[in-house]
């Protein structure tokens, strides 16, 4: 069993999380999240850690703002929206087992002292900004480092949070030439 508590949205991610792994899940029901849940994630996350494991779409990503407010040493996984995206509907519930496991394995914790190893003419001089294939070549990337689709500010306060080291970068990076 996982030792930390995988946070999802709703029932119906907790029941692909655990056809996925052995683990605990709380469900936030939503971004209304009750006193109740806060109270159950925080003690989750005093005594064994947790994982924030949202949709990829805009509510996902509030809800997960939300939680890392309160809980800042929280586990980060993000799942494609392309691999959570079936019988048109998107979220956890609609990804694979293989999927959620890919995502758990390359797991993100902000950083109180976040690097500056990255900069925005970084994002210029790949192309992940000021370029018209930048969007998609921000969220191929967000997927080979495990860190998620963000708009290019976002994607560079993720670089530099969550520890991504350059040669993680530079290797991603040649990665990602080869599939375009």
């Amino acid at each position: 069993m996982l030792k930390e508590v995988i946070i999802v949205e709703g029932k119906q991610d907790i029941v692909a999380v655990k056809k996925a792994i052995d683990a605990e899940c709380i469900a936030t029901g939503g971004y209304s999240l009750l006193t109740k849940t806060i109270e159950k994630i925080g003690q989750a996350y005093e005594k064994r850690g947790i994982i924030i494991l949202t949709d990829p779409d805009s509510p996902g990503e509030r809800i997960r703002r939300y939680l890392v407010k309160r809980f800042p040493y929280a586990q980060h996984a993000y799942i494609s929206r392309a691999a959570a995206t079936a019988n048109g509907d998107i979220g956890v519930e609609q990804a694979s087992a293989q999927s959620i496991r890919l995502a758990l394995a390359k797991l993100h914790c902000t950083t109180f002292e976040p690097g500056n190893e990255f900069t925005y003419a970084d994002l210029v001089d790949d192309n992940l900004t000021g370029h018209s294939d930048a969007a998609i070549r921000r969220k191929l990337l967000g997927e080979i480092l495990g860190i998620g689709y963000a708009n290019a500010k976002t994607f560079l306060q993720r670089l530099n949070h969550y520890g991504v080291t350059r040669a993680a970068y530079q290797a991603a990076i040649i990665q990602l030439e080869a599939k375009q």
